[in-house]
Formats: structure tokens, sequence, C-alpha cells
């Protein structure tokens, strides 16, 4: 019964995992679009490089933000959950 339990920790932490994963989607999606249309505005003025890149970077830094968390919470579930779950779940049974 105690296996079943494990296994079940387990899994539900690797399935969790790897929908937090799926978060990354998002931010290369977001920056591809933002250095886009970057470089479509560049091309249209170009005396406004400077600008258009400083802005461009900043919100691609923003914009990466989520993906890191999306990897801490995932290693987060991978090394760290499973074995906090399984102490809890014996310190229940004792």
């Amino acid at each position: 019964m105690l296996e079943i339990a494990i296994g079940i920790i387990l899994g539900c932490c690797a399935l969790g995992a790897g929908s937090a994963m799926i978060a990354g989607i998002g931010p290369g999606i977001g920056e591809g679009n933002a250095v886009a249309k970057a470089c479509e505005a560049i091309g249209r003025q170009p005396e406004s490089k400077g600008d258009v890149t400083t802005t461009m970077l900043m919100g691609c830094a923003i914009a990466e933000t989520t993906g890191l968390y999306a990897l801490v919470i995932a290693i987060l579930l991978i090394f760290v959950a499973p074995q906090r779950f399984i102490d809890i779940l014996i310190n229940t049974i004792k």
C-alpha cells in the first residue's frame, strides 16, 4: 500500500514538472515576436535603432523571467518535493 502511494507521489511530481516546463513555450514565442517587430521598426526608421533595441532587450529580459520561474518550479518538483511528500506520508501513517 505504501509503495503505491509513493509511486503516485513520484508520478504526480513528474507530471507537474512537465506541465511547468510547458510555460517555456510562451517566452520563446513572445521574444520572437518582439524581435520581429523591432526589426520592422528599425527597417522603417533606422535612426531610432538605439531606442528600439534598448526597449526590445528590456522586454525580452522580462519575458524570459516566466520561463526561468517555470524551470525553478520544475527542478523543485523533481528534486525536492517528492522526498518532502514522502516524509509527510510516512509521518501520517505512524
